[in-house]
C-alpha cells in the first residue's frame, strides 16, 4: 500500500518539471490528485502521462476566478488532504534595470498566488492535512539578477511560520519544500557554461532530478512527517547550506 493511499492532492504548476514529477510520484503512491496548467494541451498531456488518478483543471494560480474555478471542480470529488503550491516563476532581472512589470509578474504569481491557493483551499481541506509550498534555494543565497525572485520565496517561507500557527488548531501542517538548481525543461535550456557555473556551487557536485524533490514532497504530504511542520525542507545538494 502506497504511503498517500486514498488521499486527495492538489498539485499547482503540475505540467512540467518539479510539479508533474511531485503529481506523478503522488498518484504512484496511492493518491488522486488534481493538477493545474496555465495552457490546455500541456496539462492534457500531462495528464495522458501521468495515466489514471488524476484530472486537470486550466487556471492560472494568480487569477482569483481560477482558483475558485479549481476548487469547485475539487469540491464536486470530495476533500483535499495533501495541497502542494508549487505554480511560480523566475526570471533574472538586474537591480539597476528591473522593471514594475517584472516585479509584479513574479510577486503576483510567487506569492499573492501561492498565499490565496492556500486561502482558499482551507474550507475543503481535512483536519490533519498537509501543505506544501515550493519555495527554493534563492531564499537564502544572493544570486545577481535574481533578488526579486528571491524576495518572494523568502515571503514564501514566512508565510509557512505564520500558517504553523494559524492552523494548528486544525492540525493542518505547513512546510516549505526548497529546492536548488533542478533539472527541468527551463533549466535545460540553458547554455552549457550557465549550467556548469551552476553546478559548481553545488557541494554534491551535480544538478538535482526532479523525482528527487517529489520523493521529498512524499514525506511532507504523508504519515512520515506527522511531527513536522513550520520547516524549510532544502533538497539542493547542499548549495544553501555551506
Amino acid at each position: 500500500m502506497g504511503k498517500l493511499q486514498g488521499k486527495v492532492a492538489v498539485v499547482t504548476g503540475g505540467t512540467t518539471g518539479i510539479g508533474f514529477a511531485t503529481a506523478k510520484r503522488f498518484v504512484d503512491e496511492g493518491a488522486y490528485v488534481f493538477i493545474t496548467g496555465r495552457r490546455q494541451k500541456e496539462l492534457d498531456e500531462a495528464v495522458k502521462a501521468i495515466g489514471g488518478n488524476v484530472a486537470g483543471v486550466r487556471g492560472d494560480v494568480s487569477k482569483l476566478p481560477d482558483l475558485d474555478r479549481l476548487y469547485e471542480t475539487v469540491k464536486a470529488n470530495g476533500k483535499i488532504d495533501v495541497l502542494v503550491a508549487n505554480a511560480g516563476v523566475g526570471e533574472f532581472a538586474p537591480l539597476a534595470t528591473l522593471t514594475e512589470e517584472h516585479f509584479d509578474k513574479l510577486f503576483d504569481l510567487n506569492v499573492k498566488g501561492t498565499l490565496f491557493t492556500v486561502q482558499k483551499a482551507l474550507p475543503l481541506m481535512n483536519d490533519g492535512g498537509s501543505i506544501i509550498l515550493v519555495g527554493s534555494v534563492a531564499s537564502v543565497k544572493g544570486t545577481a539578477s535574481f533578488g526579486t525572485y528571491g524576495a518572494t520565496k523568502a515571503a514564501v517561507r514566512n508565510l509557512v511560520r505564520t500558517w504553523t500557527v494559524e492552523l494548528k488548531d486544525r492540525r493542518i501542517r505547513s512546510n516549505v519544500l526548497s529546492p536548488g538548481p533542478i533539472r527541468t525543461p527551463l533549466v535545460d535550456l540553458q547554455p552549457p557554461e550557465a549550467i556548469a557555473r551552476m553546478v559548481a556551487t553545488i557541494p554534491m557536485g551535480r544538478i538535482g532530478e526532479a523525482d528527487e524533490v517529489a520523493k521529498a514532497a512524499v514525506f511532507l504530504a504523508s504519515d512520515d512527517s506527522s511531527f513536522v511542520t513550520g520547516i524549510e525542507l532544502f533538497v539542493d545538494g547542499g548549495r544553501g547550506q555551506v
